[in-house]
């Protein structure tokens, strides 16, 4: 295993033509017109294969876009209390909610918020099942294929020791009292690939209890929208499942309803050398893409180039390791400079902090066929100060 993830933004689209210096700097900019087109390719697969695709708030919590994925998504998979509420109040449709421990103080609330409540192991179903059930609301749990198909072991919910899902090496017809279905999630931005492999690992250990399942949930970490993701495969793969066990199939793919569907615009503050040039910018690592540190990974910059000016791009903040990586530019970088990172639309917005008071960045929404730009939310002192006292 690597522990480096690569990147999987695509081509820059629409936004090679955006002008960065519309928007406030830092901004994330989406682009709803490529939201919109992934929203159909989620629904092509939902209809075809006859599956239930849900969106990941996880990984893109937009709102502003809840009409939208509407029109093309039955609902909602949330992580929690909050993302189970934004879903009812902003979404609608159905509600799956997933979280590793849920508190006596939130589980009435995530009860009524939900239509599926899916619990880590047997013995939180078992002390909330009576709950669930008085309120008809269908009771799940996480299973760990005890299969490795992660190409990041931090990213791998079937590494050794993992705190996610229940092994399925401990399944007991005890263990599955009462549920009505099971989820399994352990894939990261791949392809079908995995998700096969994954499932011939787990068919055979599953068959006892399919007459008593009414659904089986394949989590996210689906590509689906990606250009090289093999679709048809996919499709084949749920309709075989689905006709096969006379079962309904979820996924709940987070990362391909935004897919190459934003960018984050910043501006350069400074430039210097210290054995290497070096860019200081209004975009940090830390507060702004915590995962080009957590994951870690590189972002793409649009409009970089393989020969050129090299700078060591960091933030503002007082973290020595606030650095975003290493990029070229066809010149030499000038204080005021606009640029963009590709692909920030997913896990990005919903990761910001304002860690050393340094600012959140703003939102816009643009629409690529109209051109038509709108700013949702500038963030203020207020934002940073209301989160402290």
């Amino acid at each position: 295993m690597s522990d480096m993830m690569t990147t999987q933004a695509g081509d820059p689209g629409a936004f090679a033509e955006f002008d960065l210096s519309r928007v406030p700097s830092p901004s994330f900019v989406v682009d709803a017109a490529k939201v919109e087109a992934n929203l159909q390719i989620l629904k092509d697969v939902s209809d075809r294969s006859g599956a239930k695709v849900l969106a990941a708030l996880k990984a893109f919590s937009m709102y502003a876009l809840a009409p939208l994925v509407r029109q093309y998504l039955p609902g909602i998979c949330a992580s929690g209390i909050y993302e189970a509420r934004l879903a009812r109040e902003e979404y609608g449709g159905e509600v799956a909610t997933f979280c590793a421990g849920y508190k006596d103080s939130d589980i009435d609330e995530i009860i009524a918020l939900s239509d599926h409540v899916i619990f880590n192991s047997p013995a939180q179903k078992d002390r909330f099942l009576a709950k669930c059930q008085a309120a008809g609301v269908e009771v799940g749990l996480r299973i760990n294929p005890q299969y490795s198909v992660g190409e990041v072991a931090k990213y791998d919910p079937s590494a050794p020791c993992s705190r996610l899902g229940t092994p399925i090496s401990q399944l007991t017809p005890e263990a599955l009292n009462g549920v009505d279905g099971i989820h399994i999630h352990t894939l990261c931005e791949q392809g079908v690939q995995p998700l096969m492999h994954i499932w011939s690992a787990v068919e055979y250990k599953l068959q006892p209890y399919f007459k008593q399942l009414k659904w089986l949930n394949f989590g996210g970490g689906h590509h689906i929208t990606r250009a090289d993701y093999d679709r048809d495969v996919l499709i084949y793969l749920l309709k075989d499942i689905r006709t096969k066990y006379d079962i309904d199939v979820i996924i709940e793919p987070g990362e391909a309803v935004a897919l190459d569907a934003g960018i984050l615009v910043g501006e350069v503050l400074d430039t210097f050398t210290n054995d290497t040039q070096i860019a200081i910018t209004d975009i940090s690592a830390t507060c702004h893409m915590p995962d080009v540190i957590e994951a870690p990974y590189r972002p793409a910059l649009l409009g970089e180039v393989e020969q050129g000016e090299t700078y060591r791009l960091g933030g503002p903040s007082c973290l020595a390791g606030d650095v975003i990586g290493d990029y070229t530019w066809p010149g030499p970088l000038k204080v005021g400079q606009r640029f963009a990172f590709l692909d920030q639309a997913h896990y990005s917005m919903v990761k910001t902090n304002t860690f050393n008071g340094v600012p959140l960045p703003s939102i816009a929404l643009w629409d690529s066929r109209s051109d038509d730009l709108k700013m949702i939310r500038e963030f203020s002192y207020e934002d940073f100060k209301g989160r402290l006292s």
